[in-house]
């Protein structure tokens, strides 16, 4: 930990089929290890880009040609985020994502991981799981075996799935995040007072941090161009 700092919170919102959150996951990562002496808490929550799916997901190409307007709208759109995917160390395998799924369910795996203190572990593995291996998870089953392979009780989060534990909690922090004025995910507010829109190139996140470093108080917010 650098001289005379606290750790520094980290809170990010975030969804889990959001391409861009995983790529903005990345490049923080990659700003921490430019500051490897820099302690922080990173909190993860929850934002849904697609509230109204029903609880059991749509067809990933039937979704697409409703938000974009046909197929080769979204493969063009999907290729430029490839793109960005690989200068980020991330090969995004959208062709083998079948579903478009409801993520009410994996935010309310994603807040009991944080009790857990297994929470980055379970975001990195539901992004992992979503868009490298196509898995769908608004699936019970999928959320599960996430859970377990991060050290989680299995018949525990099978049971809490299973019922409606925290589904009205998360429904609120997600509503809360449009309220605040947060149109659009990833969202990283550092320091409690830094805010950055969107995936953002490591640099900026460096400068943030050299700049709390310094003893900088002044409030600051970096949004996409």
């Amino acid at each position: 930990m650098l001289a005379g700092m606290s750790v520094i919170a980290i809170d990010i919102v975030s969804d889990t089929v959001c391409p861009w959150c995983y790529i903005g996951k990345r490049r923080l990562e990659a700003a921490l290890r430019e500051r490897p002496a820099l302690a922080v808490d990173v909190r993860w929550h929850p934002y849904q880009l697609a509230p109204e799916l029903p609880p059991d997901g749509l067809a990933r190409d039937a979704y697409l040609t409703a938000k974009f307007g046909s197929r080769e709208a979204a493969r063009e759109i999907f290729g430029r985020i490839a793109d960005a995917g690989r200068g980020a160390g991330l090969d995004f395998r959208f062709d083998r994502i079948q579903r478009a799924p409801n993520t009410l369910d994996s935010h309310r795996l994603i807040l009991w991981a944080g009790s857990a203190g297994c929470q980055d572990a379970v975001v990195e593995d539901l992004f992992r799981a979503y868009f490298r291996d196509g898995e769908d998870i608004g699936d019970p089953a999928v959320l599960v075996e996430i859970a377990a392979r991060q050290g989680m009780d299995r018949e525990l989060v099978a049971e809490l799935l299973a019922g409606d534990r925290d589904r009205d909690r998360v429904a609120r922090e997600a509503a809360a995040a449009r309220q605040a004025g947060i149109s659009g995910v990833p969202a990283f507010i550092i320091g409690q007072r830094h805010a950055v829109a969107g995936a953002q190139e490591a640099a900026v996140f460096v400068e943030i941090f050299d700049r709390l470093a310094a003893g900088h108080r002044t409030p600051s917010t970096v949004s996409s161009s």
